[in-house]
């Protein structure tokens, strides 16, 4: 016989949990008991902000779901934040959040908050756990929706006396996400688009991504000499030092970008939704039908013809499809000038222009550039400075930027603590305004 808090952590190690955030709170001491002898490593963080900014973070660098657990009413609405960047940056989460008990629930009880009302608008999926009996399977249905299609935040609620309660339950295995396997004939249909275009644009950006999908994304890119541009803040997805690659259509984008993808014939989009900012307010691509021939392809088929209705929809994870585009014969390029104008374009746009004042926020982040390693990780919230450190930084390898796509003020900090608890060998740099890091300078303590 086990309690409902111990089977929860004991679901959490069978699916490689090693790291967990939270503030702790009475609602769910079993699991903090739990905890306690379990081999997954707590931090115990300052603001229920900074655990659930630390667990999207965590998500983001590692590709499992981040655990963030917080009490119920106050400190489930202080970690929202971290749900709705988690919604937005389609990052794999679990929020475990504590619940009045059950017979209390409905009487708008000390805390109580519907979970499911609350979160419905953010989570992909949000419920209370029922009985001891039912968390090992609502934990395995967690883990399976978190991951599958578009990864995504789940919010789980947990009655204090369930965690309490005893049962006799059997460990359900680890959650293991069966990912589609782009058609061939899609595939063909691709290469005769590329074919027949004059002026094309790999688009590339969002959740769902690894090391291997952008090498192999890139290399077909400069087999076919073709340009491909990242999306807001995925612009370590490829190799920033790449002849293909042409810059980050992101917020205050190059002007010469923007006019590329509004310009392109062909626009080849790769795990993005093509959203608010990569297309300036969809005005580079018109919805729903853009004039530009569109192949959009997404591990997630309700993704697909959302706000876009693409010529060629191509449902397959983003591993496979980068896989299978290794085994297309290569096209015949007539577009070496268009792509190399572009790649000029990100050049110059590189470089900064000295500012007025004492503080050159371009020199600052070109001397960045010249001195981090390779593998270091930056770090930022939003706000006008951020524009300068898009712009100026430069990526080679996935899992270097970890920014937060919603525009969250606030992550930068509590993102670079996590960071630095996955990849304690590498350098980690925060960059903050001040209004962002005072929100959570604290979780430095």
């Amino acid at each position: 016989m086990r309690t409902g808090g111990q089977i929860l952590v004991d679901q959490l190690e069978l699916n490689g949990a090693d790291l967990a955030f939270c503030l702790p709170g009475e609602s769910f001491l079993p699991v903090l008991d739990a905890l306690y002898d379990s081999p997954i490593r707590l931090v115990s963080c300052r603001h229920e902000q900074g655990a659930a900014n630390a667990a999207e973070a965590y998500g983001k660098l590692t590709g499992r779901p981040g655990i963030c657990l917080v009490t119920r009413g106050p400190g489930a609405t202080q970690a929202a934040v971290g749900v709705h960047t988690a919604r937005q940056d389609s990052t794999p989460l679990l929020l475990l959040v504590g619940q009045v008990p059950r017979a209390f629930r409905g009487r708008e009880a000390w805390q109580e908050l519907d979970y499911a009302r609350v979160f419905g608008g953010i989570a992909k999926a949000a419920w209370e756990v029922e009985s001891a009996e039912q968390v090992a399977d609502d934990v395995e249905r967690a883990y399976s929706l978190a991951l599958s299609g578009r990864p995504g935040p789940i919010v789980l609620g947990l009655p204090e006396d369930m965690l309490v309660e005893e049962a006799e339950v059997a460990d359900r295995a680890p959650v293991e996400i069966e990912r589609t396997q782009p058609a061939r004939d899609e595939l063909l249909r691709l290469r005769e688009l590329l074919v027949s275009a004059e002026r094309p644009l790999v688009v590339v950006g969002e959740g769902g991504w690894t090391q291997e999908t952008g090498d192999g994304v890139l290399a077909f890119c400069e087999t076919n000499d073709l340009p491909v541009a990242c999306v807001f803040r995925c612009q370590d997805f490829v190799d920033n030092r790449s002849p293909s690659y042409v810059g980050v259509l992101g917020v205050a984008m190059d002007d010469a970008l923007a006019a590329r993808l509004a310009g392109a014939d062909l626009v080849l989009a790769i795990g993005g939704r093509l959203g608010e900012v990569p297309t300036r307010r969809y005005t580079l691509l018109q919805p729903p039908r853009p004039e530009q021939t569109l192949v959009h392809v997404h591990p997630d088929s309700a993704e697909l013809g959302f706000v876009y209705e693409p010529d060629l929809p191509i449902v397959a994870g983003l591993p496979e499809l980068a896989q299978a585009l290794t085994t297309l014969d290569a096209v015949d390029p007539t577009w070496g000038e268009w792509r190399a104008a572009a790649r000029a374009d990100y050049d110059a746009n590189l470089r900064h222009e000295p500012m007025e004042g004492p503080v050159d926020f371009g020199e600052i982040m070109a001397f960045l550039r010249r001195r981090l390693p390779a593998d270091a990780i930056q770090t930022c919230g939003a706000g006008n400075f951020t524009v300068w450190a898009h712009r100026f930084a430069e990526f080679t390898q996935f899992g270097t930027q970890v920014c937060p796509r919603s525009g969250s003020m606030g992550y930068g900090v509590a993102a670079a603590v996590a960071a630095k608890l996955v990849h304690p060998e590498r350098r980690v740099v925060a960059v903050c305004g001040d209004g962002g890091f005072l929100m959570n300078c604290q979780e430095l303590e």
